[in-house]
Protein backbone atom coordinates (compact mmCIF):
# COMPACT_ATOMS: atom_id res chain seq x y z
CA UNK A 1 0.00 0.00 0.00
CA UNK A 2 0.93 3.08 -1.56
CA UNK A 3 -0.10 6.83 -0.86
CA UNK A 4 -0.10 9.21 -3.34
CA UNK A 5 1.24 12.35 -3.18
CA UNK A 6 -0.49 15.66 -2.83
CA UNK A 7 0.25 16.90 -6.00
CA UNK A 8 -0.46 12.47 -7.95
CA UNK A 9 -3.92 13.18 -6.04
CA UNK A 10 -4.64 16.70 -6.96
CA UNK A 11 -4.95 15.56 -10.62
CA UNK A 12 -7.75 12.67 -9.82
CA UNK A 13 -9.74 15.84 -7.61
CA UNK A 14 -9.12 17.80 -10.94
CA UNK A 15 -11.32 15.34 -12.95
CA UNK A 16 -14.83 16.29 -14.14
CA UNK A 17 -17.37 14.50 -16.55
CA UNK A 18 -15.79 16.38 -19.48
CA UNK A 19 -11.86 16.78 -18.10
CA UNK A 20 -10.84 14.04 -17.92
CA UNK A 21 -7.18 13.97 -16.40
CA UNK A 22 -5.41 11.06 -18.91
CA UNK A 23 -2.49 11.49 -21.01
CA UNK A 24 -1.57 9.68 -23.84
CA UNK A 25 1.38 8.41 -25.93
CA UNK A 26 0.70 6.99 -29.50
CA UNK A 27 3.26 5.11 -30.97
CA UNK A 28 3.29 4.54 -34.83
CA UNK A 29 5.24 1.69 -35.95
CA UNK A 30 6.21 -0.35 -38.89
CA UNK A 31 5.68 -3.93 -38.60
CA UNK A 32 7.85 -5.10 -41.75
CA UNK A 33 11.16 -5.03 -39.76
CA UNK A 34 9.14 -7.78 -36.92
CA UNK A 35 10.70 -11.30 -37.21
CA UNK A 36 7.84 -12.91 -36.05
CA UNK A 37 3.98 -11.52 -36.66
CA UNK A 38 3.19 -8.31 -34.63
CA UNK A 39 -0.08 -8.88 -33.25
CA UNK A 40 -1.82 -8.31 -30.18
CA UNK A 41 -0.67 -11.75 -28.88
CA UNK A 42 3.37 -10.62 -29.31
CA UNK A 43 2.31 -7.02 -27.51
CA UNK A 44 0.74 -9.15 -24.68
CA UNK A 45 3.98 -11.31 -24.38
CA UNK A 46 5.92 -8.54 -24.27
CA UNK A 47 3.89 -6.68 -21.66
CA UNK A 48 3.54 -9.69 -19.75
CA UNK A 49 7.08 -10.45 -19.72
CA UNK A 50 8.37 -6.50 -18.74
CA UNK A 51 5.21 -5.21 -16.39
CA UNK A 52 7.56 -5.86 -13.58
CA UNK A 53 9.30 -3.09 -14.60
CA UNK A 54 6.32 -0.23 -14.88
CA UNK A 55 4.70 -0.80 -11.28
CA UNK A 56 2.08 1.94 -12.21
CA UNK A 57 0.28 -0.88 -14.60
CA UNK A 58 -0.90 -3.16 -11.55
CA UNK A 59 -1.47 -0.69 -8.86
CA UNK A 60 -5.41 0.34 -8.07
CA UNK A 61 -6.71 3.01 -6.51
CA UNK A 62 -8.28 2.84 -2.54
CA UNK A 63 -10.10 5.83 -1.66
CA UNK A 64 -10.58 7.42 1.81
CA UNK A 65 -14.70 7.61 2.73
CA UNK A 66 -16.08 11.15 1.96
CA UNK A 67 -12.77 12.26 0.07
CA UNK A 68 -11.18 13.14 3.64
CA UNK A 69 -7.93 12.44 2.36
CA UNK A 70 -5.48 11.63 -0.51
CA UNK A 71 -6.46 7.82 -1.80
CA UNK A 72 -3.71 5.04 -1.67
CA UNK A 73 -2.17 2.75 -4.27
CA UNK A 74 -2.61 -1.02 -3.63
CA UNK A 75 -1.27 -3.98 -5.85
CA UNK A 76 -4.62 -4.85 -7.64
CA UNK A 77 -5.44 -8.53 -6.51
CA UNK A 78 -7.85 -8.89 -9.56
CA UNK A 79 -5.64 -7.81 -12.55
CA UNK A 80 -5.90 -8.58 -15.29
CA UNK A 81 -3.52 -7.97 -18.62
CA UNK A 82 -6.44 -8.84 -21.51
CA UNK A 83 -8.68 -6.17 -20.22
CA UNK A 84 -5.95 -3.48 -20.67
CA UNK A 85 -4.78 -4.72 -23.45
CA UNK A 86 -6.64 -4.63 -26.62
CA UNK A 87 -7.04 -5.41 -30.21
CA UNK A 88 -8.64 -2.34 -32.80
CA UNK A 89 -8.54 -2.21 -36.24
CA UNK A 90 -9.29 1.15 -38.11
CA UNK A 91 -12.37 0.99 -40.96
CA UNK A 92 -10.10 3.18 -43.33
CA UNK A 93 -6.61 4.43 -43.20
CA UNK A 94 -8.15 8.21 -42.87
CA UNK A 95 -10.09 7.43 -39.94
CA UNK A 96 -7.10 7.87 -37.72
CA UNK A 97 -7.46 11.07 -35.79
CA UNK A 98 -10.81 10.26 -35.26
CA UNK A 99 -10.57 6.75 -33.77
CA UNK A 100 -7.34 8.46 -31.43
CA UNK A 101 -10.01 11.00 -30.26
CA UNK A 102 -12.64 8.45 -29.44
CA UNK A 103 -10.00 6.88 -26.94
CA UNK A 104 -8.68 10.53 -25.30
CA UNK A 105 -12.51 10.88 -25.00
CA UNK A 106 -13.58 8.14 -22.76
CA UNK A 107 -12.20 8.66 -18.92
CA UNK A 108 -10.89 5.52 -17.42
CA UNK A 109 -12.41 3.11 -14.76
CA UNK A 110 -11.04 3.87 -11.03
CA UNK A 111 -12.20 0.82 -9.78
CA UNK A 112 -9.22 -1.05 -11.79
CA UNK A 113 -5.49 -0.10 -12.49
CA UNK A 114 -5.84 3.64 -14.43
CA UNK A 115 -4.47 2.72 -17.98
CA UNK A 116 -5.53 0.88 -21.11
CA UNK A 117 -3.62 0.32 -24.28
CA UNK A 118 -4.90 -0.47 -27.75
CA UNK A 119 -2.73 -2.38 -31.00
CA UNK A 120 -4.38 -0.79 -33.43
CA UNK A 121 -4.25 -1.90 -37.27
CA UNK A 122 -5.37 -0.69 -40.95
CA UNK A 123 -3.22 2.34 -40.97
CA UNK A 124 -1.65 4.29 -43.90
CA UNK A 125 1.69 1.89 -45.44
CA UNK A 126 1.02 -1.27 -43.43
CA UNK A 127 1.62 0.42 -40.47
CA UNK A 128 0.12 -0.45 -36.90
CA UNK A 129 -0.40 1.71 -34.20
CA UNK A 130 -0.02 0.91 -29.99
CA UNK A 131 -1.86 3.57 -27.98
CA UNK A 132 -1.25 3.34 -24.12
CA UNK A 133 -3.23 5.85 -22.09
CA UNK A 134 -2.86 6.10 -18.23
CA UNK A 135 -4.13 8.63 -15.88
CA UNK A 136 -2.02 11.81 -14.86
CA UNK A 137 -2.50 10.63 -11.61
CA UNK A 138 0.28 7.97 -12.56
CA UNK A 139 3.09 9.16 -14.51
CA UNK A 140 4.50 12.63 -15.91
CA UNK A 141 6.37 13.64 -19.07
CA UNK A 142 9.78 11.87 -17.50
CA UNK A 143 8.03 9.21 -15.99
CA UNK A 144 6.23 8.73 -19.70
CA UNK A 145 9.45 8.30 -21.34
CA UNK A 146 10.65 5.69 -18.49
CA UNK A 147 7.76 3.34 -19.51
CA UNK A 148 8.58 3.81 -23.23
CA UNK A 149 12.29 2.58 -22.71
CA UNK A 150 11.18 -0.04 -20.82
CA UNK A 151 8.79 -1.50 -23.74
CA UNK A 152 10.52 -0.63 -26.28
CA UNK A 153 13.90 -2.15 -27.39
CA UNK A 154 16.85 -1.00 -29.43
CA UNK A 155 17.20 -3.97 -31.98
CA UNK A 156 14.32 -5.29 -33.66
CA UNK A 157 15.65 -8.76 -32.33
CA UNK A 158 15.65 -8.14 -28.80
CA UNK A 159 14.45 -10.85 -26.82
CA UNK A 160 11.10 -10.32 -25.05
CA UNK A 161 12.00 -11.23 -21.60
CA UNK A 162 15.56 -9.86 -21.63
CA UNK A 163 15.20 -7.72 -18.42
CA UNK A 164 16.71 -9.51 -16.41
CA UNK A 165 14.83 -8.55 -12.60
CA UNK A 166 13.38 -10.81 -9.78
CA UNK A 167 9.52 -10.42 -10.00
CA UNK A 168 8.30 -10.51 -6.29
CA UNK A 169 4.96 -8.69 -6.94
CA UNK A 170 1.66 -10.02 -5.01
CA UNK A 171 -1.08 -8.85 -4.70
CA UNK A 172 -2.53 -6.58 -1.69
CA UNK A 173 -5.16 -6.99 0.40
CA UNK A 174 -8.01 -4.48 -0.42
CA UNK A 175 -8.30 -2.24 2.52
CA UNK A 176 -11.81 -1.39 4.56
CA UNK A 177 -13.23 1.91 4.86
CA UNK A 178 -12.87 2.20 8.28
CA UNK A 179 -9.19 1.41 7.64
CA UNK A 180 -8.89 3.94 5.21
CA UNK A 181 -11.20 6.61 7.66
CA UNK A 182 -8.33 6.31 10.52
CA UNK A 183 -5.54 6.55 8.49
CA UNK A 184 -7.05 10.17 7.43
CA UNK A 185 -8.29 11.19 11.00
CA UNK A 186 -4.20 10.47 11.87
CA UNK A 187 -3.09 12.14 9.08
CA UNK A 188 -5.50 15.46 9.69
CA UNK A 189 -4.52 16.09 13.14
CA UNK A 190 -0.91 17.34 11.63
CA UNK A 191 -2.86 19.89 8.96
CA UNK A 192 -2.81 23.23 10.99
CA UNK A 193 0.87 23.00 10.91
CA UNK A 194 1.52 22.20 7.77
CA UNK A 195 -0.84 24.76 7.00
CA UNK A 196 1.23 27.67 8.64
CA UNK A 197 4.33 26.03 7.07
CA UNK A 198 2.84 26.29 3.54
CA UNK A 199 2.29 29.83 4.23
CA UNK A 200 5.25 31.48 5.63
CA UNK A 201 7.02 29.69 3.10
CA UNK A 202 4.77 30.95 -0.40
CA UNK A 203 4.95 34.45 1.65
CA UNK A 204 8.72 34.66 1.66
CA UNK A 205 9.02 33.04 -1.90
CA UNK A 206 6.81 35.53 -3.23
CA UNK A 207 8.33 38.26 -1.83
CA UNK A 208 11.89 37.10 -3.53
CA UNK A 209 10.38 36.70 -6.86
CA UNK A 210 9.46 40.00 -7.00
CA UNK A 211 12.12 41.81 -5.34
CA UNK A 212 14.13 39.83 -7.90
CA UNK A 213 11.68 40.72 -10.86
CA UNK A 214 12.66 44.61 -10.49
CA UNK A 215 15.12 44.66 -9.65
CA UNK A 216 16.54 42.91 -12.98
CA UNK A 217 14.06 44.07 -15.12
CA UNK A 218 12.74 40.61 -15.85
CA UNK A 219 9.81 40.08 -18.66
CA UNK A 220 7.63 37.97 -16.42
CA UNK A 221 4.58 36.64 -17.86
CA UNK A 222 1.46 36.34 -15.29
CA UNK A 223 -1.80 34.15 -15.18
CA UNK A 224 -5.20 35.53 -15.32
CA UNK A 225 -3.54 38.40 -17.94
CA UNK A 226 -4.64 35.86 -21.15
CA UNK A 227 -7.25 37.36 -23.72
CA UNK A 228 -10.62 34.95 -23.99
CA UNK A 229 -11.07 33.28 -27.10
CA UNK A 230 -13.75 30.46 -28.76
CA UNK A 231 -10.74 28.03 -27.24
CA UNK A 232 -11.23 29.15 -23.36
CA UNK A 233 -14.46 28.05 -22.74
CA UNK A 234 -16.67 24.99 -20.69
CA UNK A 235 -15.58 22.37 -22.38
CA UNK A 236 -17.14 19.05 -23.59
CA UNK A 237 -15.84 15.05 -22.77
CA UNK A 238 -15.93 15.08 -26.70
CA UNK A 239 -12.12 15.57 -28.49
CA UNK A 240 -10.26 16.51 -31.62
CA UNK A 241 -6.97 15.15 -32.19
CA UNK A 242 -4.36 16.31 -34.93
CA UNK A 243 -0.62 15.36 -35.56
CA UNK A 244 2.11 17.01 -37.08
CA UNK A 245 5.89 16.89 -37.71
CA UNK A 246 8.89 18.92 -38.45
CA UNK A 247 12.56 18.49 -39.32
CA UNK A 248 15.00 18.34 -36.26
CA UNK A 249 17.57 20.03 -38.49
CA UNK A 250 15.52 22.68 -39.31
CA UNK A 251 14.24 23.77 -35.70
CA UNK A 252 18.53 23.67 -35.27
CA UNK A 253 19.27 26.05 -37.81
CA UNK A 254 16.81 28.30 -36.32
CA UNK A 255 18.22 27.90 -32.96
CA UNK A 256 21.73 28.46 -33.93
CA UNK A 257 21.27 31.57 -36.37
CA UNK A 258 19.78 33.51 -33.44
CA UNK A 259 21.10 32.01 -30.81
CA UNK A 260 18.33 30.55 -28.56
CA UNK A 261 17.34 27.63 -27.58
CA UNK A 262 15.26 24.73 -28.93
CA UNK A 263 12.44 25.53 -26.90
CA UNK A 264 12.19 29.17 -27.56
CA UNK A 265 11.94 27.63 -31.15
CA UNK A 266 9.40 25.25 -30.40
CA UNK A 267 7.13 27.74 -28.94
CA UNK A 268 7.81 30.34 -31.47
CA UNK A 269 6.44 27.68 -34.07
CA UNK A 270 3.31 27.27 -31.98
CA UNK A 271 3.18 31.01 -31.53
CA UNK A 272 3.43 31.49 -35.37
CA UNK A 273 0.96 28.42 -36.00
CA UNK A 274 -1.84 29.56 -33.94
CA UNK A 275 -1.20 33.29 -35.12
CA UNK A 276 -2.29 31.77 -38.42
CA UNK A 277 -5.25 29.88 -37.17
CA UNK A 278 -6.64 32.43 -35.14
CA UNK A 279 -6.38 34.47 -38.07
CA UNK A 280 -8.34 32.67 -40.20
CA UNK A 281 -10.98 32.42 -37.77
CA UNK A 282 -11.19 36.38 -37.67
CA UNK A 283 -10.41 35.90 -33.66
CA UNK A 284 -6.61 37.14 -33.65
CA UNK A 285 -6.62 38.92 -30.47
CA UNK A 286 -4.27 42.46 -30.01
CA UNK A 287 -2.08 40.92 -27.00
CA UNK A 288 -0.08 37.92 -26.05
CA UNK A 289 -1.73 34.47 -25.48
CA UNK A 290 -0.41 32.99 -22.07
CA UNK A 291 1.33 29.58 -21.83
CA UNK A 292 1.64 27.06 -19.25
CA UNK A 293 4.76 24.89 -20.03
CA UNK A 294 4.60 22.23 -17.78
CA UNK A 295 8.40 21.61 -16.03
CA UNK A 296 9.68 18.11 -14.92
CA UNK A 297 11.26 18.01 -11.33
CA UNK A 298 12.50 15.05 -11.70
CA UNK A 299 16.40 14.03 -10.63
CA UNK A 300 18.06 11.81 -13.19
CA UNK A 301 18.33 8.67 -10.39
CA UNK A 302 14.51 9.10 -10.09
CA UNK A 303 12.80 6.13 -11.15
CA UNK A 304 9.28 6.34 -9.74
CA UNK A 305 6.15 6.43 -10.92
CA UNK A 306 3.54 9.67 -10.43
CA UNK A 307 4.51 13.29 -10.87
CA UNK A 308 7.64 15.41 -10.01
CA UNK A 309 6.44 18.15 -12.24
CA UNK A 310 5.68 21.83 -11.86
CA UNK A 311 4.91 24.69 -14.35
CA UNK A 312 6.15 28.49 -15.45
CA UNK A 313 4.16 30.98 -17.89
CA UNK A 314 5.46 32.44 -20.95
CA UNK A 315 3.70 34.81 -23.71
CA UNK A 316 3.25 33.45 -27.04
CA UNK A 317 2.82 37.03 -28.67
CA UNK A 318 0.22 35.80 -31.77
CA UNK A 319 0.08 39.55 -32.07
CA UNK A 320 3.41 40.28 -33.21
CA UNK A 321 3.65 39.42 -37.29
CA UNK A 322 7.20 39.80 -37.49
CA UNK A 323 8.60 35.74 -36.36
CA UNK A 324 11.87 37.47 -35.15
CA UNK A 325 10.30 39.96 -32.89
CA UNK A 326 7.81 37.06 -31.99
CA UNK A 327 10.61 34.93 -30.68
CA UNK A 328 12.60 37.79 -28.95
CA UNK A 329 9.49 38.19 -26.81
CA UNK A 330 9.34 34.30 -26.35
CA UNK A 331 12.85 34.14 -25.47
CA UNK A 332 12.66 37.27 -23.19
CA UNK A 333 9.97 35.96 -21.21
CA UNK A 334 10.79 32.11 -21.14
CA UNK A 335 13.74 33.85 -19.50
CA UNK A 336 12.20 35.60 -16.51
CA UNK A 337 9.71 32.01 -16.43
CA UNK A 338 12.85 30.13 -15.40
CA UNK A 339 14.38 32.62 -12.72
CA UNK A 340 10.52 32.63 -11.25
CA UNK A 341 10.28 28.91 -11.68
CA UNK A 342 13.77 28.71 -9.84
CA UNK A 343 13.35 30.42 -7.19
CA UNK A 344 9.16 29.31 -6.60
CA UNK A 345 10.17 25.65 -7.75
CA UNK A 346 8.30 22.24 -7.63
CA UNK A 347 8.26 21.81 -3.82
CA UNK A 348 5.87 24.94 -3.30
CA UNK A 349 3.30 23.49 -5.59
CA UNK A 350 3.64 20.14 -3.69
CA UNK A 351 3.51 21.70 -0.11
CA UNK A 352 0.29 23.25 -1.33
CA UNK A 353 -1.09 20.29 -2.84
CA UNK A 354 -1.03 18.14 0.07
CA UNK A 355 -3.20 20.64 1.89
CA UNK A 356 -6.27 20.27 0.43
CA UNK A 357 -8.25 17.36 0.71
CA UNK A 358 -9.58 15.57 -2.39
CA UNK A 359 -13.27 16.07 -1.62
CA UNK A 360 -13.02 19.98 -0.90
CA UNK A 361 -10.56 20.60 -4.02
CA UNK A 362 -13.35 17.94 -6.07
CA UNK A 363 -16.16 20.47 -4.80
CA UNK A 364 -14.62 23.75 -5.71
CA UNK A 365 -13.48 22.57 -8.96
CA UNK A 366 -17.11 21.51 -9.98
CA UNK A 367 -18.14 24.83 -8.36
CA UNK A 368 -16.47 26.67 -10.15
CA UNK A 369 -17.49 25.31 -13.88
CA UNK A 370 -21.25 25.13 -12.63
CA UNK A 371 -21.61 28.93 -11.03
CA UNK A 372 -19.32 30.18 -14.25
CA UNK A 373 -17.18 32.01 -12.38
CA UNK A 374 -14.46 32.10 -14.96
CA UNK A 375 -16.55 33.72 -17.51
CA UNK A 376 -16.24 36.95 -15.06
CA UNK A 377 -12.51 37.01 -15.48
CA UNK A 378 -10.16 36.79 -18.43
CA UNK A 379 -8.69 32.73 -18.44
CA UNK A 380 -5.89 31.76 -16.07
CA UNK A 381 -3.74 30.67 -19.03
CA UNK A 382 -4.65 30.02 -22.79
CA UNK A 383 -3.37 26.82 -23.72
CA UNK A 384 -0.82 24.45 -22.84
CA UNK A 385 2.34 23.66 -24.55
CA UNK A 386 4.90 20.88 -23.20
CA UNK A 387 7.71 20.15 -24.69
CA UNK A 388 9.49 16.45 -23.76
CA UNK A 389 12.97 15.31 -24.98
CA UNK A 390 12.85 12.29 -26.81
CA UNK A 391 15.08 9.64 -27.81
CA UNK A 392 17.68 10.33 -30.91
CA UNK A 393 18.19 6.55 -31.88
CA UNK A 394 15.61 4.46 -33.09
CA UNK A 395 13.34 2.16 -31.39
CA UNK A 396 11.40 -1.19 -31.45
CA UNK A 397 8.11 -2.34 -30.20
CA UNK A 398 8.31 -6.21 -30.31
CA UNK A 399 10.34 -5.79 -33.25
CA UNK A 400 8.24 -3.32 -35.33
CA UNK A 401 10.47 0.14 -36.05
CA UNK A 402 8.93 2.94 -34.34
CA UNK A 403 8.34 5.21 -37.17
CA UNK A 404 6.52 8.11 -35.05
CA UNK A 405 5.69 9.19 -31.68
CA UNK A 406 2.69 11.82 -30.83
CA UNK A 407 1.78 12.39 -26.93
CA UNK A 408 -1.19 14.27 -26.30
CA UNK A 409 -1.82 15.63 -22.85
CA UNK A 410 -4.95 16.58 -20.80
CA UNK A 411 -7.30 19.91 -20.98
CA UNK A 412 -9.77 21.21 -18.65
CA UNK A 413 -12.76 23.86 -18.37
CA UNK A 414 -11.18 27.25 -20.01
CA UNK A 415 -8.09 25.78 -21.42
CA UNK A 416 -9.38 23.72 -24.66
CA UNK A 417 -6.70 23.01 -26.71
CA UNK A 418 -3.46 21.19 -25.10
CA UNK A 419 0.15 21.18 -27.63
CA UNK A 420 2.41 18.03 -26.70
CA UNK A 421 5.84 17.97 -28.55
CA UNK A 422 8.19 15.61 -28.67
CA UNK A 423 11.57 14.98 -30.51
CA UNK A 424 12.82 11.52 -32.31
CA UNK A 425 15.24 10.68 -34.55
CA UNK A 426 15.38 13.66 -36.99
CA UNK A 427 12.04 14.64 -36.54
CA UNK A 428 10.07 16.87 -33.60
CA UNK A 429 6.43 15.60 -33.49
CA UNK A 430 3.64 18.02 -32.47
CA UNK A 431 0.20 16.45 -30.80
CA UNK A 432 -2.73 18.78 -30.79
CA UNK A 433 -5.68 17.66 -28.79
CA UNK A 434 -8.53 19.74 -28.00
CA UNK A 435 -12.29 20.36 -27.12
CA UNK A 436 -14.19 18.96 -30.17
CA UNK A 437 -16.88 21.74 -30.08
CA UNK A 438 -14.52 24.55 -29.16
CA UNK A 439 -11.74 23.69 -31.69
CA UNK A 440 -13.38 21.26 -34.26
CA UNK A 441 -10.99 22.41 -36.98
CA UNK A 442 -7.55 21.37 -34.66
CA UNK A 443 -6.23 19.82 -37.86
CA UNK A 444 -6.25 23.09 -39.64
CA UNK A 445 -3.89 24.33 -36.63
CA UNK A 446 -2.06 21.60 -37.17
CA UNK A 447 -1.24 22.26 -40.93
CA UNK A 448 -0.23 25.85 -39.88
CA UNK A 449 3.11 24.16 -38.17
CA UNK A 450 5.48 23.44 -41.01
CA UNK A 451 4.77 26.84 -42.32
CA UNK A 452 5.29 28.63 -39.62
CA UNK A 453 8.76 26.92 -38.80
CA UNK A 454 9.51 27.36 -42.32
CA UNK A 455 8.95 30.96 -41.92
CA UNK A 456 11.09 31.59 -38.91
CA UNK A 457 13.84 29.72 -40.51
CA UNK A 458 14.12 31.54 -43.49
CA UNK A 459 13.91 35.28 -41.79
CA UNK A 460 16.55 33.86 -39.26
CA UNK A 461 19.10 32.84 -42.19
CA UNK A 462 18.95 35.95 -43.31
CA UNK A 463 19.07 38.19 -40.44
CA UNK A 464 22.12 36.23 -39.29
Amino acid sequence: MQQLTGLDAAFLALETPSAHMQVLGVAVVDPSTAADEFSIESIRRLVDARIRLIPAFRRRLVEVPFGLHVPVWIEDPDFDLAYHLRPAALPAPGGWPEFVADVAGRPLDRSKPLWEAYVVEGLEHGYHAFIVKMHHSLIDGASGVEILATLFDLEPDAPVGSVDVDDTWAPDRVPSELEMFGRAVASLATAPRRVVRAVGGLSRTVGRVLRRAEDEALRVTLPLTSPRLSMNRPISPRRSVAFASVPLADVKVAKTALGLTVNDVVLAVVAGALRTYLEARDELPDRSLVAAIPTSERQETDRRPGNKVSAMFAELPVAIADPIDRIRVIAQSTAGGKVVHEMVGGATLEEWAELAAPALFSRAIRTYAKLHIAERFRPVINVIVSNVPGPPFPLYLAGARLVALHPLGPIFDDCGLNITVISYLDHIEFGFIACRELVPDVDHLAAAVPEALRDLVKVAVDAR
